[in-house]
């Protein structure tokens, strides 16, 4: 299989090393140029330093060379060029080519999620072509082979089911989602608990705020999913609570770093100048609190976070968040039709099978 990964950052290179593994030859278009020449010279230095790429991996300056041929082309870029960057591969990839979207996040400007951003930009014979991969991963831990599994979605489950076949190595096992608006609201949403998450840490708390922070954040990602149309148990899977936890809980994360920055008391730019890549969450965090206020969905925490990050609020106030919010029961209502669906299945397996006169 010949490959294309637009977009050669960390996660883009880890996957294209988890495909080059498999003997396919993995074209690397970016345009940063010094990156593409040392993954030719098989190692990304400034994204995954000290892991030697496969040799069927290679940097390809041209987007159309890159396209050239592709079976499978893997969308690895920031979530702000990807329109830029989908409409200019727009008319170079192949019609039978399979599609995979990587990035997490929503575009700013008119609150489209990847899914919707390339299906605006593509030609409409490639939007059954789409999928779109997400969940707890680290490019890093892929690209040192540690175990992981994924969540593929897409509308046509063929199409899917080959882009998982593509992916699967003896390290990464993705598994297959018709849910892709859930999936793609979990991956973008979750970058922004995970800022609460690094802050509470960064002011001091511990495992105690970090579990309410995750559990609380969880609900509010679904509460917007479901509005969307999602269903709520993808956020029970790979792509909802399990990149939630991840993402959440290691110094891995970007987005955590930036909040335990903060909670700090360091200044934003700061911060993310050390980390010297970008991190989703803070433009999630905008994108999100407007997408929530257009589906009339509360989200706390997540406008917690934007007011920090756009209003200057102190990141220190997250105590007081906490203390002084309104009293409320826990269950969710977005999962009550979902759990009187299955209490009526589970009474009609306990009662046995229907009599001939039923």
């Amino acid at each position: 299989m010949r490959v294309a990964v637009l977009g050669a950052g960390s996660w883009g290179t880890a996957l294209g090393y988890a495909l080059a593994t498999k003997g396919y030859d993995v074209a690397m278009w970016d345009i940063d140029m010094p990156v593409l020449q040392s993954i030719t010279a098989h190692e990304n230095t400034r994204y995954l330093p000290g892991i030697t790429l496969p040799s069927s991996m290679h940097g390809e300056p041209e987007l159309k060379a890159a396209l050239a041929r592709a079976q499978l082309v893997v969308f690895a870029v920031p979530s702000q060029a990807m329109r830029s960057v989908g409409t200019q591969a727009a008319p170079l990839i192949r019609d039978k080519a399979l599609l995979c979207s990587v990035t997490k996040g929503i575009e700013v400007d008119t609150l489209m999620t990847m899914s919707e951003v390339l299906q605006d930009v593509l030609p409409q014979r490639l939007h059954s072509r789409l999928t779109f991969l997400s969940g707890p991963s680290f490019a890093v831990e892929v690209a040192r082979e540690f175990p992981t599994a994924v969540t593929i979605a897409g509308e046509d489950a063929e199409v899917t089911s080959q882009v998982q076949r593509a992916f699967h190595t003896p390290f990464l096992r993705p598994y297959v989602s018709d849910d892709v608006v859930g999936v793609e609201i979990a991956g973008c949403a979750k970058n922004v608990i995970a800022i609460a998450c690094g802050a509470g840490d960064g002011l001091g708390y511990d495992a105690n705020t970090r579990a309410a922070t995750i559990t609380r954040g969880l609900a509010e990602i679904t509460r917007l999913a479901v509005a969307r149309g999602a269903n709520p148990l993808t956020l029970l899977g790979l792509a909802g609570v399990g990149d939630l936890v991840l993402t959440c809980s290691s110094v891995k994360s970007r987005n955590y770093r930036v909040g335990f920055g903060l909670g700090q008391g360091r200044r934003l730019d700061e911060v993310q100048a050390e980390l010297g890549q970008v991190a989703e969450g803070v433009l999630n965090a905008k994108s999100v609190k407007a997408l929530a206020e257009r589906a009339g969905v509360e989200m706390p925490l997540c406008g917690m976070v934007y007011a920090v990050l756009y209003e200057g609020r102190d990141m220190a106030d997250l105590r007081s968040f906490f203390a002084e919010r309104p009293l409320k029961s826990e269950p969710e209502h977005h999962f009550g039709r979902w759990t009187r669906r299955f209490r009526r299945r589970g009474r009609r397996v306990a009662a046995g099978p229907a009599s001939p006169d039923a």
